[in-house]
């Protein structure tokens, strides 16, 4: 029996449409979204784009501000710590659920997706990677058993979809860094080590989120020496 999936509404598309943009680096941190403009570009009206901004804001990448509207989340330091100290915590939360229901037979589709990402990563297919590990991603959220926490990871996978793109673009070895995290974690889901699960994903999580933070900071330093010479000019 096939479990019926109706399909998203127009504010969803909408959303969807604006967050590749935020995500791409299309919209930067702080772009004003405007419900006018959106509007005519996509032909839809102003009451659909404002739900599609309410969406955006549950999912963590805009901020709906008094006087200001609909502007880009910014990425700082704080904001990215957050969200990493909480993707610990549910990634850990899937892994040790998975670990007393996953049977070797289940692990099947997500061998089949490590092969598929080894081959991505040896032809530098970046954004195939990149859909493969939210594929593995939402394989994976399957064995929590839990309504609230898959909700909480669906609210949290934009933001999560942001910071990860923006890390794969970073360094050419981020895609074989995180091919790495992704066999270690089904290795030790095969040997039943929660131990070895928890160092994997924590190793991982602290290691993007500080590649990630040293992009933010980079980028400032060179906006605030582009803005001290436009001055002195």
């Amino acid at each position: 029996m096939t479990s019926f999936k109706p399909q998203e509404s127009l504010s969803e598309q909408i959303a969807q449409h604006l967050s590749r943009q935020i995500i791409h680096g299309d919209l930067l941190a702080g772009d004003r979204i405007q419900e006018l403009r959106i509007a005519g570009e996509l032909e839809v009206s102003r009451g659909s784009v404002r739900e599609a901004l309410l969406i955006l804001e549950r999912w963590h990448l805009i901020d709906i501000l008094p006087r200001r509207g609909a502007v880009v989340k910014d990425m700082s330091e704080e904001h990215v710590r957050s969200l990493y100290e909480m993707v610990d915590v549910l990634f850990n939360f899937v892994a040790t659920k998975a670990m007393g229901r996953v049977r070797d037979e289940d692990l099947t589709p997500f061998i089949e997706l490590i092969r598929i990402m080894q081959a991505q990563v040896a032809a530098r297919q970046v954004d195939d990677f990149y859909e493969s590990a939210f594929q593995f991603i939402g394989l994976a959220t399957g064995f929590a058993g839990n309504s609230f926490v898959e909700e909480i990871l669906g609210n949290m996978q934009p933001a999560i979809r942001r910071s990860f793109y923006l890390a794969l673009h970073i360094s050419r070895e981020e895609m074989q860094e995180a091919l790495a995290f992704f066999k270690a974690l089904i290795e030790s889901l095969l040997q039943q080590d929660a131990k070895a699960a928890r160092e994997v994903i924590g190793e991982f999580v602290d290691h993007q989120r500080d590649i990630v933070l040293e992009s933010i900071m980079r980028a400032r330093q060179v906006e605030e020496a582009w803005n001290q010479r436009h001055r002195r000019s």
